[in-house]
């Protein structure tokens, strides 16, 4: 109980630092959508309390962002009393090793796939046809695909984890290589909330991770022994 008042505390006291930039945080975000397309200058808001309700959302998705190691370190803290002492000294590689992973995947998603998924869906509009994005919708699109991206980001990591763990082995993963392919894609598609553009995008970055997933795995993960090799 005590680490996941911690985690809420952690989430609240990054979301509340995140709304003093939230401004400053929605400009860099909106600025590739007014690059992407000459149309668009401006966003939009229907209702009077969008704006700020758009700038609390936005400051509680960019808390939980920053705030991802902390949580995650609580996370592995919570299931250390549980491991060997050998296995909790792994805490500091696994939340560094993931925290990376994360954070890559959300630069990734933010300054590659996104404004190539912006050009190409503002690519549609036309003097007969103008886009009016409303800043709310655009702003969670957004952080949610960060979000997304860092998330499945992880898959390479627990891959060798699982090996380290002696549960697989590399050549389970290359066996079992089309399902895993099919699960990523379905996972892309519930991550990208079944935007096929980005779950297109999402997904070839993805097989790549997984198949430097197995090369890694087949490095560092646990030998398993056979039986005959056990018998010797």
């Amino acid at each position: 109980r005590k680490r996941l008042v911690r985690s809420f505390i952690a989430i609240a006291l990054c979301s509340v630092g995140s709304y003093f930039f939230a401004e400053q945080i929605a400009q860099f975000i909106i600025k590739p959508l007014f690059d992407a397309s000459p149309m668009v200058y401006r966003m939009v808001y229907t209702n009077l309390p969008e704006a700020f309700i758009a700038y609390i959302k936005l400051a509680l998705l960019v808390g939980l962002v920053v705030s991802f190691p902390y949580l995650l370190y609580q996370a592995w803290s919570f299931v250390a009393p549980g491991l060997h002492a050998h296995e909790r000294k792994l805490a500091v590689t696994v939340v560094f090793w993931s925290t990376v992973l994360f954070f890559s995947g959300g630069a990734f998603a933010l300054f590659s796939v996104l404004p190539k998924m912006l050009v190409y869906l503002m690519s549609y509009a036309h003097p007969g046809l103008e886009p009016l994005p409303k800043l709310g919708k655009y702003l969670t699109f957004v952080i949610r695909m960060i979000i997304a991206f860092g998330l499945a980001f992880q898959i390479p990591f627990l891959m060798v984890m699982t090996g380290k763990a002696g549960l697989v082995q590399a050549s389970y993963f290359r066996t079992k290589r089309l399902y895993f392919y099919a699960a990523i894609v379905v996972l892309a598609f519930l991550l990208s909330t079944g935007d096929f553009m980005a779950t297109a995008l999402l997904s070839f970055p993805l097989f790549g991770l997984y198949e430097a997933g197995i090369f890694l795995t087949a490095m560092f993960g646990k030998k398993i022994k056979s039986d005959e090799d056990s018998q010797k």
